[in-house]
């Protein structure tokens, strides 16, 4: 294994669209009312197809780019794009900005949700029964 910062691998293949994943992380990002929101997320593409989306920490990512304040900065240890949230001002910038659609805004919270790797251990990998998502 390298020195850098590992990635999280979809494996869409290996995919049942059990929601194991989307369980997980709201098991770790979420509590109260907010226990359905998720950072991944599920979509049936045929009878027995599932793709896994997520966060993809672009290396040149246009949620950073776009956010005038420095809310949004790069962990450098786990290479996730994370949010600086008493920088964050609010504007929704980053949620536009995302071509991937991957940037949440929390209508409630008045923050912008997205993956951050769990700080480095990103619980859909680890509780994924299927081997469907990998951290390495």
């Amino acid at each position: 294994m390298g020195d850098g910062p590992r990635t999280l691998v979809i494996i869409p293949d290996k995919c049942v669209g059990c929601g194991t994943c989307k369980l997980a992380c709201s098991m770790v990002k979420a509590s109260g009312d907010a226990m359905r929101r998720t950072r991944i997320h599920i979509h049936n593409i045929s009878r027995e197809r599932y793709v896994q989306m997520t966060c993809l920490q672009c290396v040149d990512a246009a949620c950073i780019k776009a956010c005038d304040t420095g809310a949004l900065m790069r962990n450098e240890a786990t290479g996730a794009v994370e949010l600086q949230e008493n920088r964050c001002i609010s504007c929704g910038l980053c949620e536009v900005a995302c071509p991937f659609g991957h940037m949440h805004f929390n209508r409630a919270t008045g923050k912008p949700e997205k993956c951050d790797l769990c700080s480095g251990d990103p619980a859909c990998a680890k509780f994924c029964p299927h081997g469907a998502l990998l951290y390495r």
